[in-house]
């Protein structure tokens, strides 16, 4: 097979590399003495468990492992994703996925929901915003992480999920039976909420997101609007490129955000915008993050609206996505991102013009 002769390659290529070091690796040395671990290691411990493990194990899931757990140690954000990991990952970046259609985050200890998605399988069951998960097919859901919960809700269309909810009105838990679906995500919702005023929802920066909100924005001009609220409370980012289209319609011209990558010079994107056209109020909280700060950042040195809300989650740093030979994904955090006045934001996020509390 192409992929495992590959492997045993890479695998006799790395001790190759690292015959002058074997010598003295091999030299026996003081138990107390620390040796810092190398690829020779690598290859002893895969090794080793091939040679000791008592139970059948592949190849594929070692290295697969070995993957996640190199890239997982690096930050919270770089990880390896498997080919079918991959497919579910690509299917969310363009807005189209399987499941029960909710957006999720932890919080006491469990998991809760943030946002249903119109019309999918999860808003035909009943489950509501700020439904707690307290279970999932019976399993409980305390300390589980986010990554772990999405795995368990996710499935094969027409599948059932059960899930436990703590609701507010409810002193007890209830249990809802969702039907997992294909789940159609359109990120940009509108409407005018008086004569005057636009209000638009930007929920994530998905591949259809600039399309969209180029729609909600002619829907605007057609009916006379200049004054617009945009919402992007609980947007957990998403692509670069959505950004910068999306901040072109309201950024004046200029710098947009400043990436800067290791060993490379800063690159800057730009907006060509003559002239505001719109009186913008932009809505962010703590769950504002990633591409939404890019966007916050930009409005708030251009002064180019006002932001409402609270302080906004703090991530700065880019990740880069490079597709594996094994048909999987690598994802790497590879960049860190400034404001166009070059501030850092990562760790310390976005304070709005008028803090407020605010239900997202």
């Amino acid at each position: 097979m192409k992929y495992k002769s590959k492997k045993l390659a890479i695998l006799t290529l790395i001790i190759a590399l690292l015959i002058p070091n074997i010598a003295a690796a091999a030299t026996p040395t003081p138990q107390t003495q620390e040796r810092e671990p190398d690829l020779l290691f690598l290859v002893d411990v895969y090794q080793y468990i091939k040679g000791q493990y008592p139970f059948e194990i592949e190849d594929k899931e070692l290295m697969e492992g070995a993957l996640k757990g190199m890239l997982q140690s690096i930050d919270q954000y770089s990880d390896y994703y498997t080919p079918e990991e991959a497919a579910e990952l690509y299917k969310d970046m363009l807005g189209v996925f399987s499941g029960i259609g909710v957006y999720i985050e932890e919080k006491d200890s469990y998991i809760n929901i943030t946002e249903v998605i119109k019309n999918s399988p999860a808003e035909k069951a009943g489950l509501k915003e700020g439904d707690l998960i307290v279970s999932i097919d019976d399993t409980d859901t305390k300390g589980i992480k986010l990554n772990e919960a999405s795995k368990l809700v996710k499935g094969p269309i027409g599948t059932k999920v059960k899930l436990g909810i703590k609701r507010e009105s409810k002193s007890l838990p209830i249990y809802i039976e969702v039907i997992r679906d294909t789940v159609n995500k359109n990120p940009v919702e509108y409407k005018i909420i008086e004569k005057n005023i636009g209000y638009i929802r930007l929920s994530q920066f998905s591949g259809n997101s600039a399309e969209e909100m180029g729609k909600a924005l002619a829907y605007m001009d057609k009916e006379g609007i200049e004054n617009i609220i945009l919402d992007i409370r609980n947007n957990p980012g998403g692509l670069l490129d959505q950004v910068v289209d999306i901040a072109k319609h309201f950024i004046p011209k200029g710098p947009i955000v400043h990436i800067q990558e290791k060993n490379k010079d800063l690159v800057t994107y730009i907006s060509t915008l003559e002239k505001l056209k719109y009186k913008l109020v932009l809505l962010v909280n703590e769950n504002s993050a990633s591409a939404s700060e890019i966007l916050a950042g930009a409005v708030k040195d251009t002064k180019s609206g006002t932001i409402i809300g609270k302080k906004t989650f703090g991530k700065g740093i880019v990740q880069s996505m490079r597709p594996a030979e094994t048909g999987g994904i690598i994802k790497l955090t590879s960049a860190v991102y400034l404001t166009p006045n070059k501030t850092y934001i990562h760790g310390n996020g976005i304070q709005p013009d008028i803090q407020i509390e605010n239900k997202g």
